[in-house]
C-alpha cells in the first residue's frame, strides 16, 4: 500500500477495486490522438481505472475518502458493462494498516455515484447494512438529495441499497465544511450537481483531492472534461480555479481513479515536480 505524509496528514491508499471504461467517455470531446498520449488503453479502447479509497489519518482520527466498488453489489450485466475486474478489498487493506471498519471515524464522500458509494454498505441476508457503523458520513446537501431522489439520468448511478442503510449517519453541508483544522470538503458541482473536492492545508503543506473533475493525472488540462459530467463547463471552471490554487502552493494532487499514480505535485507553472506511483501487477 502506497503512503504519503503531507504535514499532519498521513495518507494510505486502500484497494477498492478496478474497472475498465471507454476512454472516449472518460476524456469527452478530446480526440483520442491527444488523450492516448497521456493514458494507456487496451484494444477495446478502454482505460484502467482504480476505485481506491484513501485512508487519511490526522490528529488521531481515521478518515476514508470515498468507499470503493464494494462487493457483490453489481449484477453480472453491470460487472460486464462497467468492466469490473476486481471488487473491494478495503477491509483487508485496513487490516494491513492495523485497523478495522469500526475504527473509521468519518467517511468523506466526494459524491455518491455507485463506483464511489457501493463500499458504504454490504448485503446481509435479503437486505443491506452499513459497513462503517461508527463513522459520520459527509456529503454535500445537493448530492444527498439527488441520491435519494434521482432523475432520469442519475437513477442509473444513485442506488437505494447504497443510501438507505446509512441514512442516520450522514451529515450534509451547503458550500463547505471543515472536518478538522485545515481539512475542508468543498462543493464544486460539475461532475455531478453535488460533487465536492477535498483540500488540506497545514502551514506550507497542502494536498487537493479533485475527485472526478480530475480523476487521473492525464486530466490535468483544464479543458479536458468527462463525457460523464452533468455540468462539464462547471467542471472546467472549477478545475481552473483549483489548479491555480494548488500550483501556487506546490500542492499534492491525490487520486482515487488513477491506475498509474497515487499523487502528483506540480510547481507554480504546472510542471510535475514529484509523484507517487501506484505499485502495479498483472491481472489474471
Amino acid at each position: 500500500m502506497e503512503k504519503l505524509q503531507i504535514g499532519r496528514a498521513n495518507l494510505t491508499w486502500l484497494s477498492g477495486g478496478v474497472n475498465f471504461l471507454d476512454g472516449g467517455a472518460m476524456f469527452g470531446v478530446v480526440p483520442k490522438a491527444l488523450w492516448a498520449k497521456k493514458y494507456p488503453h487496451n484494444d477495446r479502447n478502454q482505460i484502467e481505472l482504480r476505485t481506491d479509497p484513501i485512508l487519511l489519518q490526522i490528529d488521531g482520527k481515521n478518515f476514508i475518502i470515498d468507499s470503493g466498488m464494494g462487493n457483490d453489489k453489481l449484477t453480472d450485466k453491470q460487472l460486464r458493462n462497467f468492466g469490473v475486474l476486481e471488487q473491494s478489498l478495503v477491509e483487508e487493506s485496513l487490516q494491513k494498516a492495523g485497523l478495522t471498519v469500526e475504527d473509521i471515524d468519518s467517511v468523506i464522500m466526494t459524491h455518491l455515484h455507485f463506483d464511489h458509494a457501493c463500499g458504504l454498505t454490504k448485503k446481509v441476508g435479503d437486505s443491506y447494512a452499513s459497513i462503517f457503523k461508527n463513522a459520520t458520513i459527509y456529503a454535500s446537501a445537493v448530492e444527498w438529495n439527488e441520491m435519494r431522489n434521482p432523475n432520469i439520468r442519475s437513477k442509473n448511478t444513485y442506488w437505494e441499497m447504497n443510501w438507505k442503510p446509512i441514512v442516520n449517519q450522514v451529515e450534509t453541508f451547503e458550500k463547505e465544511i471543515e472536518i478538522v483544522p485545515g481539512l475542508k470538503l468543498i462543493h464544486t458541482s460539475g461532475h455531478s450537481d453535488g460533487h465536492c473536492i477535498l483540500t488540506f492545508e497545514d502551514g506550507e503543506d497542502c494536498f487537493i483531492h479533485m475527485a472526478d473533475i480530475m480523476p487521473t493525472h492525464a486530466h490535468q488540462n483544464k479543458l479536458w472534461a468527462l463525457a460523464y459530467d452533468d455540468y462539464p463547463v462547471t467542471s472546467v471552471h472549477e478545475k481552473e480555479k483549483w489548479m491555480d490554487f494548488g500550483y501556487k502552493r506546490k500542492a499534492w494532487y491525490t487520486f482515487y481513479h488513477d491506475a498509474y499514480y497515487r499523487a502528483v505535485k506540480f510547481d507554480a507553472s504546472g510542471e510535475k515536480i514529484d509523484e507517487i506511483e501506484r505499485l502495479r501487477y498483472e491481472y489474471k
